[in-house]
Formats: structure tokens, C-alpha cells, sequence
């Protein structure tokens, strides 16, 4: 692949979230799964676990899991301050397919591993200052987040590649990820940490990036 050809499939990926009625080949997800399986991973652990969903009656309960989480969340009055009111002037948003309407969802889990250094700064935490400063760092910089998100990026870029649509997932999860991994029979190692709805695209979305100068310092 060409250096421009490299820069047009980055630059010409977006989140969809409207398909076509249309099911998507199994053997398609597996080749994109593989290929984000090359990403790079904290120890080269590879402590990931991709659920491939294609029952339209486990992508229904997954949706209602979602929207009961979403729902109950709602209710509380505290939420009543965490809607952000749209510009004014600005354009409604487009309406989006609800989640049971996605032809294959990709759930992506990740092992939970033992660090002996994070349960080094754990134990030294309780009476070091310093300790429980490192220690709310590794959770920042948590390594098994990081590598499952390197596949995830991997992945939704051979999505694109292979003419599919998908959006990375995480907002619903706070609600409903025990529901999902009780769906899913989740073994309780291990973490649902994204959905991927896919399908073929029944949109064409052109939102822009800010330019790199905004978002990039040079240290001299």
C-alpha cells in the first residue's frame, strides 16, 4: 500500500451508525478481528477477547440491556444538569438506527491480570504519599486499556477497508455491562470494554479534525 493510499483510508474512516438491511459475512469480521490482533499490547499479553454477535435475538436483548441502563439513569434527577443544550442555531441531529437494528455487533473484552507492581504500590499506598501518587497514575496509563484500544483501532480500520461501517462504543457500558456480560456469558476474568456495531454504511459522515497545530506542542 501506497503512502497515499494509507492516508485516504485513515482519513476517509468515520463512526457510522446507520446500516443497510443487509447481514454481514462472518468470515469478513473474522479477517478484521485478525488483523487487530496484530496491534501492539502491553508484555505482548494479547489479553483480548472479541464476541461475535450476529443473532438478531442477542443483538435485541444487548439494545434492551442498553436502553433499561440508559433509562434508569435518566430518571435521576442529577442527570437533569448533564444534558448539554445543542448551540443555538444549530441543526438537529440526524436520527440514528437504535442499536437493535445493527446487522452484527462486535463486543470486545479484555482479561483481568495481576501486576505485581501495581499491588506493590497498593500495599505501600496506605502510608505513602508518594506511593498513592503512583499509584493514581497506572490507573491513568492502565496498559490493558491502552492494548485493547490499539486493536480496536486496527480493527474499525479493516472494517472500513473491507467496505463496512462500525462505531466504537463505550458511553452505554457504565449501565449496562453486567447485563451484557450475563448476555454474553462473560467468563468473570474478563471485561466487556467496547461495542463495535457494524454493517455496511447507510450514511456518509464528513465531520473534520481539528488541525495538528491545536492539537500537537513541540518540545525544543
Amino acid at each position: 500500500m501506497q503512502t497515499g493510499d494509507f492516508t485516504t483510508l485513515i482519513k476517509s474512516r468515520r463512526s457510522i451508525r446507520n446500516w443497510q438491511d443487509k447481514p454481514v459475512p462472518e468470515q469478513l469480521l473474522l479477517d478484521a478481528i485478525e488483523l487487530g490482533t496484530w496491534a501492539p499490547n502491553g508484555g505482548n499479553q494479547q489479553n483480548w477477547h472479541f464476541y461475535v454477535i450476529l443473532n438478531k435475538a442477542t443483538i435485541q436483548a444487548i439494545a434492551e440491556a442498553v436502553q433499561s441502563g440508559m433509562s434508569y439513569m435518566s430518571s435521576w434527577p442529577e442527570m437533569a444538569q448533564a444534558r448539554p443544550s445543542p448551540p443555538p442555531g444549530s441543526p438537529p441531529p440526524a436520527p440514528r438506527m437504535p442499536l437493535s437494528a445493527a446487522p452484527a455487533i462486535i463486543a470486545v473484552g479484555t482479561s483481568r491480570t495481576t501486576n505485581p507492581m501495581n499491588e506493590a504500590m497498593t500495599k505501600r499506598a496506605q502510608t505513602d504519599t508518594r506511593a498513592a501518587e503512583m499509584l493514581q497514575w497506572a490507573t491513568i496509563v492502565d496498559s490493558r486499556i491502552q492494548s485493547v484500544s490499539a486493536a480496536i483501532a486496527y480493527l474499525l480500520l479493516a472494517l472500513h477497508q473491507m467496505g463496512l461501517g462500525a462505531v466504537w462504543m463505550t458511553g452505554p457500558l457504565p449501565q449496562s455491562k453486567g447485563e451484557i456480560e450475563k448476555i454474553l456469558k462473560v467468563p468473570e476474568t474478563m471485561d466487556i470494554v467496547a461495542l463495535i456495531p457494524v454493517g455496511y454504511p447507510a450514511e456518509s459522515p464528513t465531520r473534520d479534525r481539528k488541525p495538528v497545530g491545536e492539537v500537537c506542542t513541540i518540545i525544543d
